[in-house]
Protein backbone atom coordinates (compact mmCIF):
# COMPACT_ATOMS: atom_id res chain seq x y z
CA UNK A 1 0.00 0.00 0.00
CA UNK A 2 1.32 3.50 -1.14
CA UNK A 3 2.23 5.63 2.24
CA UNK A 4 2.17 8.90 0.30
CA UNK A 5 -0.62 9.98 -1.66
CA UNK A 6 -0.17 11.28 -5.28
CA UNK A 7 -0.49 14.65 -4.43
CA UNK A 8 2.11 14.64 -1.72
CA UNK A 9 4.45 12.85 -4.97
CA UNK A 10 3.46 15.58 -7.15
CA UNK A 11 4.56 17.97 -4.26
CA UNK A 12 7.89 16.46 -3.79
CA UNK A 13 8.26 15.91 -7.82
CA UNK A 14 7.77 19.81 -7.94
CA UNK A 15 9.80 20.74 -4.63
CA UNK A 16 13.27 18.36 -5.81
CA UNK A 17 12.69 18.86 -9.42
CA UNK A 18 14.48 15.69 -10.19
CA UNK A 19 13.22 12.10 -10.18
CA UNK A 20 16.70 9.53 -10.46
CA UNK A 21 15.76 6.43 -12.64
CA UNK A 22 17.04 2.97 -11.90
CA UNK A 23 17.23 -0.74 -12.28
CA UNK A 24 19.86 -3.27 -11.69
CA UNK A 25 18.86 -7.06 -11.21
CA UNK A 26 21.48 -7.13 -8.06
CA UNK A 27 19.49 -6.00 -4.81
CA UNK A 28 22.69 -5.01 -2.99
CA UNK A 29 23.95 -2.66 -5.86
CA UNK A 30 20.23 -1.23 -5.65
CA UNK A 31 20.56 -0.64 -2.18
CA UNK A 32 23.97 1.00 -2.62
CA UNK A 33 22.34 3.67 -5.03
CA UNK A 34 19.33 4.58 -3.25
CA UNK A 35 21.54 4.97 -0.41
CA UNK A 36 23.73 7.48 -2.42
CA UNK A 37 21.03 9.20 -4.26
CA UNK A 38 18.79 9.92 -0.88
CA UNK A 39 21.89 10.89 0.84
CA UNK A 40 22.76 13.44 -2.24
CA UNK A 41 19.45 14.74 -1.54
CA UNK A 42 16.96 12.89 -3.91
CA UNK A 43 13.50 12.04 -2.64
CA UNK A 44 12.06 10.24 -5.00
CA UNK A 45 13.28 6.79 -7.16
CA UNK A 46 11.94 5.21 -10.11
CA UNK A 47 12.77 2.10 -10.20
CA UNK A 48 12.07 0.71 -14.10
CA UNK A 49 10.87 -2.54 -14.01
CA UNK A 50 12.76 -4.22 -17.05
CA UNK A 51 13.93 -7.24 -16.00
CA UNK A 52 12.89 -10.69 -14.53
CA UNK A 53 11.93 -11.29 -10.95
CA UNK A 54 12.37 -7.08 -10.77
CA UNK A 55 9.00 -7.06 -8.63
CA UNK A 56 11.09 -9.14 -5.93
CA UNK A 57 13.92 -6.59 -6.19
CA UNK A 58 11.42 -3.99 -6.07
CA UNK A 59 10.07 -5.22 -2.90
CA UNK A 60 13.48 -5.36 -1.36
CA UNK A 61 14.15 -1.70 -1.56
CA UNK A 62 11.56 -0.30 -1.34
CA UNK A 63 11.22 -2.42 2.36
CA UNK A 64 14.84 -0.75 2.68
CA UNK A 65 14.04 2.78 1.98
CA UNK A 66 10.96 2.59 4.55
CA UNK A 67 13.30 1.24 7.22
CA UNK A 68 16.79 3.39 6.91
CA UNK A 69 15.68 6.31 4.15
CA UNK A 70 12.73 8.17 6.19
CA UNK A 71 10.98 10.29 3.32
CA UNK A 72 12.98 8.22 0.29
CA UNK A 73 8.59 7.64 -2.22
CA UNK A 74 9.45 4.64 -4.14
CA UNK A 75 7.59 4.51 -7.59
CA UNK A 76 8.01 1.84 -10.48
CA UNK A 77 8.25 2.95 -14.04
CA UNK A 78 8.38 1.06 -17.62
CA UNK A 79 4.79 -0.47 -16.58
CA UNK A 80 2.48 -1.63 -19.57
CA UNK A 81 -0.28 -2.95 -18.16
CA UNK A 82 -2.75 -2.60 -15.35
CA UNK A 83 -1.57 -6.03 -13.92
CA UNK A 84 1.86 -5.07 -13.09
CA UNK A 85 0.49 -2.00 -12.49
CA UNK A 86 -1.62 -3.34 -9.40
CA UNK A 87 1.48 -6.21 -8.38
CA UNK A 88 3.64 -3.31 -8.14
CA UNK A 89 0.97 -1.07 -5.87
CA UNK A 90 0.54 -4.48 -3.78
CA UNK A 91 4.47 -4.03 -2.91
CA UNK A 92 3.93 -0.29 -1.68
CA UNK A 93 4.97 1.59 -4.88
CA UNK A 94 3.83 5.29 -4.37
CA UNK A 95 3.58 6.10 -8.04
CA UNK A 96 3.58 4.54 -11.26
CA UNK A 97 5.04 5.66 -14.71
CA UNK A 98 4.49 4.42 -18.21
CA UNK A 99 6.14 4.62 -21.27
CA UNK A 100 2.81 6.02 -23.17
CA UNK A 101 -0.78 6.52 -22.34
CA UNK A 102 -2.52 3.56 -20.71
CA UNK A 103 -5.99 4.21 -19.68
CA UNK A 104 -6.49 0.95 -17.84
CA UNK A 105 -3.74 1.74 -15.87
CA UNK A 106 -5.34 5.02 -15.25
CA UNK A 107 -8.14 3.01 -13.69
CA UNK A 108 -6.39 0.84 -11.51
CA UNK A 109 -4.23 3.49 -10.61
CA UNK A 110 -6.90 5.89 -9.65
CA UNK A 111 -9.17 3.07 -7.44
CA UNK A 112 -6.02 3.24 -5.46
CA UNK A 113 -5.41 7.22 -5.34
CA UNK A 114 -1.72 6.08 -6.52
CA UNK A 115 -0.31 8.73 -8.98
CA UNK A 116 0.24 7.81 -12.09
CA UNK A 117 2.41 9.86 -14.89
CA UNK A 118 1.58 8.38 -18.52
CA UNK A 119 4.18 9.06 -21.28
CA UNK A 120 2.51 11.33 -23.74
CA UNK A 121 3.73 12.43 -27.40
CA UNK A 122 0.79 15.47 -28.21
CA UNK A 123 -1.41 17.96 -26.58
CA UNK A 124 -4.22 15.45 -27.40
CA UNK A 125 -2.56 12.78 -25.47
CA UNK A 126 -1.59 15.80 -22.91
CA UNK A 127 -5.24 16.51 -22.07
CA UNK A 128 -6.68 12.91 -22.23
CA UNK A 129 -3.86 12.18 -19.52
CA UNK A 130 -5.45 15.40 -17.12
CA UNK A 131 -9.15 14.28 -17.83
CA UNK A 132 -7.72 10.31 -16.49
CA UNK A 133 -6.27 12.57 -13.27
CA UNK A 134 -2.33 12.51 -14.07
CA UNK A 135 -1.18 15.23 -12.12
CA UNK A 136 2.49 15.01 -13.68
CA UNK A 137 2.64 13.83 -17.03
CA UNK A 138 6.04 12.37 -18.79
CA UNK A 139 7.36 13.92 -21.77
CA UNK A 140 8.75 10.40 -23.44
CA UNK A 141 11.28 11.15 -25.03
CA UNK A 142 12.19 13.90 -24.52
CA UNK A 143 14.88 14.19 -26.51
CA UNK A 144 12.58 13.98 -29.37
CA UNK A 145 10.27 17.00 -28.60
CA UNK A 146 12.93 19.54 -26.33
CA UNK A 147 12.24 22.13 -24.75
CA UNK A 148 10.45 24.04 -27.04
CA UNK A 149 7.52 21.54 -27.12
CA UNK A 150 7.23 22.26 -23.22
CA UNK A 151 7.32 26.33 -24.06
CA UNK A 152 4.35 25.74 -26.85
CA UNK A 153 2.21 23.50 -24.43
CA UNK A 154 2.64 25.64 -21.00
CA UNK A 155 1.41 28.54 -23.28
CA UNK A 156 -2.37 27.78 -23.74
CA UNK A 157 -2.33 25.11 -20.79
CA UNK A 158 0.21 26.80 -17.47
CA UNK A 159 -1.63 24.61 -15.75
CA UNK A 160 0.13 21.65 -17.04
CA UNK A 161 2.74 20.02 -14.71
CA UNK A 162 5.29 18.41 -17.43
CA UNK A 163 8.52 15.63 -16.54
CA UNK A 164 10.67 14.89 -19.76
CA UNK A 165 12.56 11.97 -19.39
CA UNK A 166 14.94 10.59 -22.02
CA UNK A 167 17.37 13.17 -23.14
CA UNK A 168 17.68 14.98 -20.19
CA UNK A 169 21.56 15.30 -19.02
CA UNK A 170 23.51 17.01 -16.23
CA UNK A 171 24.61 19.73 -17.84
CA UNK A 172 23.45 22.81 -16.47
CA UNK A 173 22.67 24.69 -20.33
CA UNK A 174 20.19 21.59 -20.73
CA UNK A 175 18.50 21.98 -17.25
CA UNK A 176 18.13 25.57 -18.27
CA UNK A 177 16.34 25.04 -21.30
CA UNK A 178 14.27 22.22 -19.63
CA UNK A 179 13.05 24.38 -16.47
CA UNK A 180 12.81 27.73 -18.63
CA UNK A 181 10.48 26.10 -20.69
CA UNK A 182 8.46 25.26 -17.64
CA UNK A 183 8.79 22.08 -16.67
CA UNK A 184 7.92 20.61 -13.09
CA UNK A 185 10.67 18.45 -12.69
CA UNK A 186 13.11 16.04 -15.15
CA UNK A 187 13.59 11.99 -15.15
CA UNK A 188 17.07 11.42 -15.07
CA UNK A 189 18.78 7.72 -15.77
CA UNK A 190 22.16 7.15 -17.08
CA UNK A 191 23.43 10.40 -17.43
CA UNK A 192 22.91 10.31 -13.60
CA UNK A 193 23.52 6.84 -13.01
CA UNK A 194 26.25 6.02 -15.06
CA UNK A 195 27.20 2.39 -16.22
CA UNK A 196 31.15 3.89 -14.82
CA UNK A 197 30.11 4.57 -11.99
CA UNK A 198 27.80 1.17 -11.61
CA UNK A 199 30.99 -0.50 -12.85
CA UNK A 200 33.36 1.36 -10.54
CA UNK A 201 30.99 0.82 -7.45
CA UNK A 202 31.48 4.71 -7.06
CA UNK A 203 28.74 5.54 -5.24
CA UNK A 204 30.83 8.75 -3.58
CA UNK A 205 30.59 9.92 -6.94
CA UNK A 206 26.82 9.20 -7.41
CA UNK A 207 25.94 11.25 -3.93
CA UNK A 208 28.27 14.10 -5.23
CA UNK A 209 26.76 14.38 -8.89
CA UNK A 210 23.06 13.92 -7.25
CA UNK A 211 24.13 16.75 -5.09
CA UNK A 212 25.41 19.01 -7.61
CA UNK A 213 22.43 18.37 -10.35
CA UNK A 214 19.92 19.29 -7.77
CA UNK A 215 22.15 22.23 -7.22
CA UNK A 216 22.22 23.05 -10.50
CA UNK A 217 18.05 23.20 -10.17
CA UNK A 218 17.95 24.98 -7.57
CA UNK A 219 19.76 27.79 -8.61
CA UNK A 220 18.90 27.53 -11.97
CA UNK A 221 14.76 28.02 -10.22
CA UNK A 222 15.56 30.74 -8.39
CA UNK A 223 17.27 32.52 -11.21
CA UNK A 224 13.95 31.95 -12.89
CA UNK A 225 11.56 33.31 -9.83
CA UNK A 226 13.94 36.81 -10.10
Amino acid sequence: MAGYTRLEVAGTMGDTGMVPLFYHPDIGVGKKVLRACYDGGARLMEFTARGDFALEVFSELNRYALKELPGMIMGVGSITDAGAASLYMQMGANFIVTPSLREDIALVCNRRKVMYSPGCGSLTEINRAEELGCEVIKLFPGSIYGPGFVKAIKGPQPWTSIMPTGGVSTERGNLEAWFGAGVTCVGMGSKLISREILDNGDYTALENKVRQTMGVIDSIRKHLMN
